[in-house]
């Protein structure tokens, strides 16, 4: 009987209950390895590194490149903005440049046949400058006769020539070029930055002045204070071609422009319809 029960309880029991075999015992498999060294091993850590590390050494190499790259751009910007300033550099102005632009200031306020009269005659515009001369060169070329004019003007607050710029600054650059031309004449700053309008009144009315070189908004005040007389003007004088940094010439400057145009309405165009009076383009 009790034998009987234990074969029976023998046969019962599951089969996994028994101990398994170490894998690979008879095929030269090691007999002390566990089953932990049986799971698959992981893939050797250098395999790893070297996907993490080429593009770490991309990562740390571009930065370099970019700044390289950003130097060259911006050289190659800077050398592109210049070659556009280069090409930007203004044409010789022509009578027909000024002609213009009176028709386009007064084509608002103007009625056609006032627009008509505005129109100067040929006959009352000088040589214009070519770019390749100096103030003195030109100067010397549109007035031969220079110093024989003035030793002839004796008249006080008025002068022969008036040269128009933009700045203080350029009138002051003008005046120092205009060395080789001028002799013995007389110039006056005509200009607001540091002298008082009347100052240049009363200097005006004490003194022969051949030569002015100033801004048309302070050689405007002066006429209106009766400070300067326009007619014996002989010479007015436009600083047409040159630029300041913004590469803007005096007529490109709306406020610039604006008193021209008013110092033109004093008289200017009634002088050189008259003929009297010459306008030149440096």
């Amino acid at each position: 009987m009790a034998d009987d029960l234990g074969d029976e309880w023998w046969e019962n029991q599951p089969a996994a209950a028994s101990s398994p075999e170490p894998s690979g015992g008879e095929e030269g498999g090691d007999p002390e390895m566990t089953p932990q060294d049986t799971a698959p091993a992981p893939e050797p850590a250098n395999k790893t590194r070297q996907v993490t590390v080429t593009p770490t050494e991309c990562f740390l190499t571009q930065p370099k490149e970019t700044k390289e790259e950003a130097r060259k751009t911006r050289k190659w910007k800077k050398k592109k903005i210049s070659d556009i300033l280069a090409k930007s550099e203004p044409k010789p102005g022509s009578p027909g440049d000024l002609q213009q632009l009176v028709k386009d200031h007064y084509s608002g306020s103007r009625s056609v046949i006032e627009l008509e009269e505005l129109n100067l005659p040929d006959s009352c515009f000088l040589k214009a400058n070519d770019l390749t001369h100096s103030l003195s060169s030109y100067l010397k070329e549109i007035c031969p006769k220079w110093v024989k004019l003035r030793k002839t003007h004796g008249e006080k607050k008025s002068v022969l020539m008036l040269i128009l710029c933009s700045s203080a600054v350029r009138a002051l650059e003008l005046i120092r070029s205009l060395t080789a031309f001028k002799g013995d004449a007389k110039v006056m700053k005509l200009f607001a930055k540091h002298i008082k309008v009347q100052e240049q009144v009363k200097l005006l009315e004490k003194r022969v002045i051949h030569l002015g070189v100033g801004t048309p908004g302070r050689i405007k005040e002066l006429v209106k204070q009766d400070g300067l007389n326009l007619n014996p003007l002989k010479f007015l004088v436009f600083d047409w071609n040159w630029r300041d940094q913004k590469l803007r010439r005096m007529m490109d400057i709306p406020e610039i422009r604006k008193e021209v145009f008013e110092l033109l309405d004093m008289g200017v165009f009634s002088l050189c319809k008259s003929e009297s009076l010459k306008l030149g383009l440096f």
